[in-house]
């Protein structure tokens, strides 16, 4: 373990229930190398592993559902076969002293009829076809146009939702983190742009925001409050080229109010674009962070010096990093002692086995050069949960991908 320095940033503390031995997340990082059944194989027990000395783990985006998913092996946290997967993930992060919780993730329009049961159409608030790319077993294609929900069948989500966490605690996690963010279901669902409903879950804020409200609601009562936490991105276009809602502040301001009332272990905010200029500066996280009332993660952008920084004025309780924890296992080693960083090559991103996975090799025991970084927009893409604009995977690659 790294000593603390009396660095802030590095120094143990409470979120929710969770006891963590520093301020730094990983973030959810989509990585498909699951099976297209959703079942992880061992690999992710070592990736994971290997990565348990940060505070927290947040696992990639776990589908809730097949209907939920929107990209070729992503793993998913609904059947006994996934559960049991996921234990051995959990057993090997606790016994390396690690936290970690599971990210539930529907995908809503972000889905091709190729993903899902029988070749339906995906699910979104309202019938408007996404731009963008999803990765199917054809390689990149433009998301199927969707269906919109019917009324009725919005309760099925949610309880997609809760049966996921049920899953997620018999698997061994110490929480769950509902998403909120990148303009998937949830997040299709609050905005205006991509929510063109006239029932009870579309036009004013209250009922655009009515489902994530739900869906909390549903896995706060299968698992304490103080075990959930919630990722938003108010202002992010990059997947589906989603447009903004109309005024963000607004909306993600009331909701984030709301989520207050339930005292969930901490809000986890994506600051800014995660494609080309940031523009963080452009919405008050701040407020959004007040509103909440409760603990906050920050991600986006951020480098040694401003996470400090950031934790240390109390803007935040906790900075996550997303790409860096690809090629440095060891990253809060390495922040600890302000040493280089390594650029882990783009094309092992997604997909394959071991190479690009597994095989980076902590600071003490690297012999190969490493590449001195800076966490800035250019590098602070959103890994987590999408697919950057460079080449996918090609399909030549391994099929297994675990």
């Amino acid at each position: 373990m790294t000593e603390d320095n009396g660095i802030a940033l590095f120094t143990p503390t409470r979120i929710g229930a969770i006891e963590v031995a520093n301020r730094i997340a990983m973030a959810p990082l989509t990585r498909s190398r699951a099976g297209m059944d959703g079942v992880h194989t061992p690999l992710a027990i070592e990736y994971y592993r290997q990565r348990a000395s940060a505070g927290l783990i947040i696992t990639e985006a776990t589908n809730i559902s097949q209907q939920g998913r929107g990209y070729a092996y992503t793993p998913g946290i609904y059947t006994d076969a996934h559960v049991a997967a996921w234990r051995a993930v959990t057993e090997a992060v606790h016994d390396a002293g690690g936290k970690i919780v599971c990210q539930l993730w529907h995908v809503g329009r972000m889905s091709h009829t190729s993903l899902q049961e029988s070749g339906v159409a995906p699910v979104a608030p309202s019938a408007i076809q996404a731009g963008d790319e999803v990765f199917t077993l054809e390689g990149q294609v433009r998301p199927s146009m969707p269906r919109a929900l019917e009324t009725n069948e919005i309760s099925g989500i949610i309880e997609d939702y809760r049966n996921a966490t049920r899953k997620a605690r018999e698997a061994g996690f110490d929480g769950v983190e509902v998403h909120a963010a990148n303009s998937y279901l949830l997040d299709q669902f609050l905005r205006d742009s991509t929510n063109k409903r006239t029932d009870g879950y579309g036009g004013s804020i209250r009922n655009r925001a009515r489902l994530t409200i739900e869906v909390v609601e549903a896995v706060s009562a299968v698992w304490s409050p103080d075990r959930v936490g919630i990722r938003l991105s108010p202002i992010t276009r990059a997947v589906g080229e989603t447009p903004l809602d109309s005024d963000p502040i607004a909306t993600y301001g009331y909701l984030a109010q709301e989520l207050g009332s339930f005292r969930l272990a901490y809000l986890h905010c994506v600051e800014g674009q995660t494609r080309g200029v940031n523009g963080a500066a452009d919405f008050d996280f701040q407020a959004l962070h007040r509103s909440f009332g409760g603990h906050y993660i920050a991600n986006n952008s951020y480098d040694r010096a401003r996470a400090i920084a950031a934790v240390e004025s109390g803007y935040a309780d906790m900075i996550a990093f997303g790409r860096p924890f690809i090629g440095n296992p060891d990253l809060v080693e390495r922040l600890a002692l302000d040493v280089p960083l390594f650029d882990a090559p783009p094309e092992s991103y997604y997909g394959g086995g071991a190479e690009g996975y597994t095989d980076f090799k902590p600071w003490t025991a690297d012999v190969q050069p490493l590449v001195s970084v800076e966490i800035d927009e250019k590098l602070d893409i959103a890994l987590d949960d999408s697919f950057p604009a460079s080449d996918p995977p090609s399909m030549s690659e391994p099929a297994g991908r675990a």
